[in-house]
């Protein structure tokens, strides 16, 4: 079982989403921020190709395309299942700047059945 938010979790998680579905087109650089947390703000990030995770990383990426930020507890939510991506989105809990058609673009793999596999799956491992 791996901490969440540490680089021992994002590259188990990576690891465990390799299964995933190609998806065409589903490429960015994406930057998160989770802010609020017990060990203050948490910056890492994602390069996605075609709907795989190429790289996931503690720190900032410079070149991001678009950068989420979201509170620790939310942030756990949304990890957990227990508040829905797109809602949090929606109701202004996920912050976004950058490339909003790439987010745009993103959201509907989050209510992908292999996606919800793969979330509950994640937080079986996960230490929160």
């Amino acid at each position: 079982m791996s901490r969440w938010l540490t680089q021992e979790w994002l590259d188990e998680t990576r690891k465990m989403a390799e299964g995933q579905p190609e998806r065409p087109g589903a490429s960015a650089r994406m930057q998160y921020v989770v802010t609020g947390g017990p060990d203050g703000e948490i910056d890492y990030y994602w390069i996605l190709e075609n709907g795989h995770i190429i790289e996931s990383r503690l720190g900032v990426l410079e070149d991001a395309e678009v950068t989420l930020t979201t509170g620790y507890d939310d942030a756990r939510k949304i990890q957990k299942g227990e508040l829905d991506a797109n809602a949090a989105f929606m109701q202004g809990k996920v912050k976004v700047t950058g490339n909003m058609a790439k987010v745009m673009a993103l959201l509907p793999i989050t209510n992908s059945p292999e996606y919800k596999k793969l979330q509950e799956e994640i937080t079986a491992i996960t230490e929160f």
